[in-house]
C-alpha cells in the first residue's frame, strides 16, 4: 500500500467521485484525457472477449469494469492506492470477472506466474516506473504474440519535449485543490518507446497521438500498442 503522503493518495483523496454503490459497466474504453477521443477496445488489435487481462494502475476501475462488463474478459486490476481500489470494488465489484487488488505493479509482476493474453495501462504504471525494468517484467507475464497497450501523457504536451535520453524527470501532478505535487515520469517519444520495447521482447505495432479538444495545440496523450514476440 502506498504512503498516505504520496501525491497519488492526495489526488485520490481530493478527486470528485461518484456516490457510493454499484454502477453499470462503462459504455466505452477510454485511453485519453477526455472521453470519446481515439480508439476504444479496438486499440488491442484483436478481440479480448473472455480472455485473461491485467490492468496496471486501474485507478477507480473504469477500464477494468468496461472490459469485464462489456467484453466478458477476466480482469485482474491493480492500483497502489488502496482508496482507489476500495472505490473500484464499491462501484464495480458486483461485476463478474474482475478482481481489484491493492498492489504495486512491479511487485505483482515479479511475484507470480500467471500469464495474461493482454496487459494494459491507462495513465497507470507504464511511464511511472523505469521501462528498462518494467517492460521485461511485463513480458514475462504476457503470452507470446499478445498485446501490451498503454497510454501515457504525451511528452510534447503543454509545449514540453521528450528527454533526449530515456531517463526519468520531474513532472507535477495537478491536484483538484489547485496545488501541484512533484512526481517522477519517464517521458519517452515514439522512437524511444520502440527501442525500449524491442529490448524487452516487444514489437511496436502502432503509436497514436491524441489531442484533447480543450488543449488542441499540442497532443495530450501518446497511445502505444505493441506485441510480445
Amino acid at each position: 500500500m502506498i504512503s498516505l503522503s504520496s501525491p497519488w493518495h492526495a489526488y485520490a483523496a481530493q478527486a470528485l467521485v461518484q456516490p457510493p454503490g454499484p454502477l453499470p459497466a462503462p459504455l466505452r474504453l477510454e485511453w485519453a484525457t477526455s472521453p470519446g477521443i481515439g480508439p476504444g477496445v479496438e486499440a488491442f488489435g484483436r478481440s479480448v472477449r473472455n480472455l485473461p487481462l491485467l490492468d496496471l494502475g486501474c485507478g477507480t476501475g473504469h477500464s477494468a469494469a468496461y472490459l469485464a462488463g462489456r467484453e466478458r474478459a477476466h480482469v485482474t486490476a491493480l492500483d497502489m492506492v488502496d482508496l482507489q481500489i476500495r472505490r473500484a470494488r464499491d462501484h464495480y465489484g458486483h461485476l463478474p470477472g474482475v478482481t481489484y487488488l491493492t498492489c504495486d505493479a512491479l511487485r505483482f509482476l515479479r511475484s507470480g506466474g500467471e500469464r495474461f493474453d493482454a496487459i494494459y495501462s491507462v495513465f497507470g504504471a507504464v511511464g511511472l516506473a523505469d521501462p528498462e525494468i518494467l517492460l521485461p517484467a511485463i513480458a514475462r507475464r504476457l503470452n507470446p504474440y499478445r498485446p501490451l497497450v498503454f497510454s501515457v501523457p504525451h511528452p510534447r504536451r503543454g509545449g514540453r519535449s521528450a528527454t533526449t535520453v530515456p531517463h526519468a524527470r520531474t513532472d507535477f501532478l495537478a491536484l483538484p485543490d489547485g496545488t501541484r505535487r512533484p512526481v517522477i515520469r519517464w517521458e519517452l517519444d515514439t522512437p524511444q518507446w520502440s527501442a525500449s520495447l524491442a529490448r524487452a521482447g516487444f514489437r511496436l505495432c502502432q503509436a497514436q497521438e491524441l489531442n484533447d479538444p480543450r488543449h488542441p495545440r499540442e497532443p495530450s496523450t501518446l497511445l502505444i500498442a505493441a506485441r510480445r514476440f
